[in-house]
């Protein structure tokens, strides 16, 4: 029996997200070690751990397999949705719905990366648009939420462009880059998009 939610594809002109699979890897690998400056400084990482002495060890295809048979068993369990991002079928990133929690609470978190050749072309935010649209109908949740660092002026953006509320400083929320590092939590609940994000992203955009 398949998660609620769960597989799921979509797509909106070029841009497309779907469920990350085993034979992404190769790919994964060549983007994640072309963009070591871009995606380290907003790296999750156990404390004590020096990313800069094994960023090239950490992107090998038998990490890339060990966490997508991670990510797989959650996505079947129903505790998260791990996607990849693409551009004309292309794999240009990854965003993962994780933490998701039913019962009352109906929430989830989102993370997400992409390639930074396609940085500033409305890429994340139509991936992000679609996946909230879906969090928020097909998967039943009522809330998202993004922690994002206030150093990260790239990410923010994404979120601030599409409306999601800023709740405020969480100090020292995550250890990234050797230290507990403060974020900024922005959230949106399914009563801010009555007409969904896509289509609010769909104005907005320039």
């Amino acid at each position: 029996m398949s998660a609620r939610g769960w597989p799921v594809a979509l797509a909106h002109g070029p841009v497309g997200v779907r469920p990350l699979r085993l034979r992404d890897g190769p790919v994964w690998v060549e983007i994640r070690l072309r963009n070591e400056e871009w995606l380290l400084p907003w790296e999750a990482t156990p404390p004590g751990m020096n990313l800069r002495g094994s960023w090239a060890q950490r992107q090998s295809f038998g990490v890339f397999r060990t966490m997508h048979r991670a990510l797989r068993r959650q996505a079947r369990a129903g505790h998260a949705l791990p996607l990849a991002i693409t551009v004309h079928d292309r794999l240009v990133g990854q965003m993962t719905v994780s933490g998701i929690s039913r019962g009352a609470f109906q929430s989830a978190f989102v993370g997400y990366w992409v390639d930074s050749l396609v940085a500033g072309r409305g890429v994340t935010p139509t991936a992000l648009s679609l996946v909230v649209d879906h969090c928020f109908g097909a998967a039943g949740l009522h809330r998202i939420e993004a922690n994002i660092r206030p150093e990260n002026v790239a990410s923010k953006r994404v979120v601030e462009k599409l409306g999601f509320r800023n709740e405020g400083l969480r100090p020292r929320l995550l250890s990234i880059d050797g230290a507990w590092r403060d974020h900024l939590s922005y959230a949106l609940t399914a009563e801010d998009v009555p007409g969904g994000l896509l289509r609010r992203w769909a104005v907005l955009r320039p």
